[in-house]
């Protein structure tokens, strides 16, 4: 019989006001075509609202990042950049400026 070593991801929830251009470039080879409904991970928080997010794994990590009309956009503004740069993730992505409102 094998041994098995469970490995425990550390788990962070990340807002799309957050992001770095780590956990965009992992959002954007994940979901190349964007995410669908069948992408979504839903959760109650402490407050018992239901929030809605997307998840990306690293060997170490998973990521939950909340599901917004900015994530959106910063995805598409990410991979827009990534394009035309082809630097490999080095552009500095500002987030504040992309819309905000319909925030879920």
């Amino acid at each position: 019989m094998r041994n098995r070593q469970t490995v425990a991801l550390k788990r962070v929830i990340v807002d799309c006001k957050k992001l770095d251009n780590h956990i965009l470039n992992l959002l954007v080879e994940k979901y190349p075509e964007g995410y669908d409904d069948a992408d979504i991970v839903t959760y109650r928080n402490a407050n018992n609202e239901v929030v809605e997010c997307i998840e990306v794994r690293t060997e170490d990590t998973a990521y939950l990042v909340r599901v917004s009309k900015r994530l959106v956009m910063a995805m598409e503004d990410y991979d827009d950049s990534e394009n035309i740069s082809g630097n490999d993730g080095e552009t500095s992505l500002d987030t504040d400026g992309l819309e905000d409102s319909d925030e879920e």
